[in-house]
């Protein structure tokens, strides 16, 4: 694999699709994304299914993938949960080598993303800890709400950097993203808190899962690589993001810029052709 972690989140894009991605479909994008050479596809959630009712097919589809032979060792596969039971889930599942819990640093960001509290929050986060380590998997932070927030939360580079320090110190986990979720992070902050984070030698894998208007993304994605970020979140086209961002521009990390950016710096080994057959389905899979 490349020291760069590249993160493909058709998880992220299809959840908040307004129209119904079906099984089938989602059992086909995700072979041809498995063969293009990312480091983790995130493609799943174990969460309730009022709640994102796209993701209540997590278990069959992964169950088809696995059926047919598609996980290999050269791309991890990553899934989300909310609480323990997802966990659980998560654990259970075939092809499950990352499990991702959103912990937000917003107390109403938590409240309504999770339906839990700060407190009751990180004791989750605490149990799911236990539990993934059980399962013989990995476990991923997102640290979201991480550049500020609409709510009128308290909020703080300090606030965002205490919060990385206590989750590598208390929970080892492999990687903590640090997750602009309303796509309000200037690049010079990127740049900084990047920065200090790198020098302050953190055991986990820091990541960016940063949302963006199409012309702000470059610029963000150079802000966050010269901080010393080199574990990136996209979406093919862009797609998705986060309804509270007051910006129906605002989506992920178009992963086309991504990989334009990531080899200009240097080797980027994707297979071509599944790349290309991958950026041609995103197109008819979104219209």
């Amino acid at each position: 694999m490349s020291a760069v972690q590249l993160v493909e989140c058709p998880r992220d894009a299809i959840q908040g699709w307004a129209h119904p991605v079906s099984a089938e479909d989602k059992i086909a994008y995700y072979k041809g994304l498995l063969e293009v050479g990312f480091h983790t596809l995130d493609l799943g959630s174990f969460v309730s299914h009022k709640a994102v009712p796209q993701m209540k097919d997590t278990r069959k589809v992964l169950q088809s993938l696995n059926d047919e032979g598609v996980f290999s060792s050269a791309t991890n596969v990553l899934v989300v949960v909310a609480n323990e039971r997802g966990a659980k889930d998560a654990v259970a599942a075939p092809g499950v080598t990352h499990v991702g819990f959103p912990m937000s640093i917003s107390e109403t960001f938590q409240l309504r993303n999770t339906g839990a509290d700060l407190n009751r929050a990180w004791e989750r986060l605490l149990n799911i800890r236990e539990i993934v380590e059980k399962g013989n998997r990995q476990l991923v932070v997102y640290l979201s709400m991480g550049f500020g927030n609409p709510y009128g939360d308290d909020w703080s580079p300090t606030l965002l950097m205490d919060w990385a320090a206590k989750t590598d110190e208390v929970l080892r986990p492999e990687v903590i993203a640090l997750s602009d979720t309303i796509g309000h992070a200037e690049p010079d902050l990127l740049r900084s808190v990047f920065t200090e984070l790198t020098a302050a030698g953190l055991s986990a894998m820091l990541g960016a899962h940063l949302h963006a208007t199409p012309w702000a993304a470059e610029s963000k994605i150079q802000a966050s690589w010269e901080g010393g970020c080199r574990r990136f979140d996209g979406a093919l086209g862009g797609i998705g993001g986060c309804p509270m961002a007051q910006d129906e521009l605002v989506g992920n990390l178009p992963t086309e810029t991504l990989v334009s950016f990531l080899r200009a710096q240097g080797d980027l080994p994707l297979d071509e052709r599944a790349w290309n057959q991958s950026l041609a389905f995103a197109v008819d899979l979104f219209g």
